[in-house]
């Protein structure tokens, strides 16, 4: 199989979707793999690094599209992308198309097959290429809270680990999972007062087991969500429907509890946000404010650590493509977890929560995947 790896063009997106060691693997099986020029230049490998892994080199973005028959990137195809996809070819990478009824019909239109990393998911009924990039960005968000609580930076003139004498700042995570964690786990490296708010009990207890105790937990209700807004100097927003939009579980009217110059970080952002006042914005203008609470929202915040999330999600992802790349159609049907990321298939919506979302009809991914299968394979 012809594999494409083009340069990511969202802004200040410094990550790719093939790794020199990736690509060496997929050229030992016997498939071709086409790099952008300076693909990976930012995070420091050069081109001469990708030709001595056995990819060739192209300059054009538009030629790889039209050549390879699976395109791997990082985030979502941008519009310009979206006209270079043709019907028949495979695109994996993410997607979030549960708030992006723009993209979602510019993909359809396109009758490309179109599998979405984070919504693979494994025996465990985790979501093993999601999970990677969770992990840097709950990390990351704590860091963003430390930074934009500094009074230069607009915030409370906070430090988030306090000094003897000086009470640390309080933390308020939404959501216990995989971003949570991370989060919670950087936080309370830094010694903040962090406290954890999720629906789910059994989450909660096996939480308090990971931090004995050092962390507090609360069930989730409006009324204790109201009550830590009131006492956070910062608040994480961590939940994840898979494949869906995010709920909303703080609204405008909410901010006003808050004390001024406290941080909203909305992790969530790719799938709508969980914040009634999040809107995406980028590493170039990160944050916003709105009265008188600072907003980050960036939507691909591992892309401001893009050589740790690169290699972090390559080592993820690249069994899935091995398997695409070996088997075509049937690797859906040897791996049937990789149909649950199949979201769109020539003009099909074949993720349920997209289609929901969308208020379009839901085609079974297997049973669109019979009526059309892929013209490529190994």
């Amino acid at each position: 199989m012809l594999i494409g790896v083009p340069k990511e063009i969202k802004n200040h997106e410094y990550r790719i979707g093939l790794t020199p060691a990736g690509v060496k693997e997929l050229v030992s099986r016997g498939h071709e793999v086409i790099i952008e020029n300076n693909g990976g230049l930012s995070i420091g490998l050069t081109n001469q690094d990708y030709l001595a892994a056995g990819a060739r080199i192209e300059k054009q973005a538009a030629a790889i599209f039209a050549a390879a028959d699976l395109i791997i990137k990082v985030k979502e195809p941008q519009p310009s992308e979206c006209k270079l996809l043709r019907p028949g070819q495979l695109l994996f990478t993410y997607l979030h198309l549960a708030p992006a009824p723009e993209q979602t019909r510019a993909l359809l239109n396109s009758h490309a097959s179109c599998i979405a990393y984070e919504t693979v998911s494994d025996d465990m009924g985790g979501l093993p290429l999601l999970a990677p990039m969770s992990e840097v960005a709950g990390r990351m968000a704590v860091q963003q809270a430390a930074h934009h609580l500094e009074i230069t930076h607009g915030g409370r003139g906070v430090l988030l680990g306090g000094v003897p004498g000086v009470k640390p700042a309080h933390i308020t995570i939404l959501g216990g999972g995989v971003v949570g964690v991370n989060a919670a786990r950087m936080a309370t490296g830094l010694g903040a007062d962090v406290t954890i708010i999720d629906k789910s009990i059994p989450r909660l207890k096996q939480i308090d087991e990971l931090f004995n105790g050092r962390i507090k937990t609360l069930f989730s209700t409006t009324d204790t969500i109201e009550q830590e807004l009131a006492v956070a100097e910062a608040v994480i927003g961590a939940v994840l429907i898979p494949g869906a939009t995010a709920p909303k579980l703080v609204m405008r009217k909410h901010l006003s509890l808050m004390k001024k110059g406290a941080v909203l970080v909305d992790v969530a952002i790719d799938q709508g946000g969980c914040f009634e006042t999040s809107k995406p914005t980028t590493h170039q203008h990160p944050t916003y404010v709105i009265d008188d609470i600072i907003h980050y929202c960036v939507a691909n915040m591992p892309g401001g650590v893009a050589q740790t999330s690169t290699y972090s999600l390559t080592n993820a992802t690249l069994p899935f493509i091995i398997n695409l790349a070996d088997n075509g159609h049937e690797a859906f049907a040897i791996d049937k977890h990789l149909a649950d990321g199949l979201s769109i298939h020539y003009g099909m919506i074949t993720s349920q929560a997209v289609a929901s979302a969308m208020q379009q009809d839901y085609t079974n991914p297997f049973d669109a995947l019979n009526t059309h299968p892929l013209q490529h394979s190994a």
